[in-house]
């Protein structure tokens, strides 16, 4: 963990994350509410994990999804609600955005209903050109993206 300010620390370590506090934020989001504790454990593995600590609990997290040269994806971005408002969540994404592996990747991309304010700070915009992409769903996904 890396001391930030204020005793908040800042990890990328899957080890630090807090599996159960993850999943229950994310469980009772509108994106993840279909998610098994297994599955969230998976995503985990299979990402790289950020977070923001205070007092040694954790307050804020993020995964991003990547080859780290050419693209990302940014998931799971939240910050518990006793710590909402303060800033953190603008703390968090600056030290994804800057870390080493992943501030010299070209494309970044995300999801999202009602955060497009935080994130156009931060140089993210709605997709140009929208013809060009395209996705295939599974079931739970249409639910949860259509």
């Amino acid at each position: 963990m890396m001391a930030l300010e204020n005793d908040i620390y800042f990890s990328s370590e899957t080890n630090d994350m807090d599996l159960d506090l993850i999943y229950t934020f994310i469980k009772n989001s509108y994106w993840g509410e279909s998610r098994t504790i297994e599955e969230q454990k998976k995503a985990i593995e299979n990402t790289i994990s950020f977070g923001l600590f205070h007092n040694g609990n954790q307050i804020a997290y993020a995964r991003v999804m990547t080859d780290k040269v050419f693209f990302a994806y940014l998931l799971d971005v939240f910050v518990i609600e006793t710590y909402q408002g303060k800033g953190y969540s603008k703390l968090l994404m600056n030290k994804i955005l800057n870390f080493p592996e992943l501030k010299d990747v070209d494309k970044w991309m995300l999801a999202t209903k009602d955060a497009h304010e935080l994130y156009e700070k931060f140089g993210f915009n709605t997709v140009k050109s929208p013809e060009k992409l395209m996705e295939k769903l599974s079931q739970r996904a249409k639910i949860i993206y259509e």
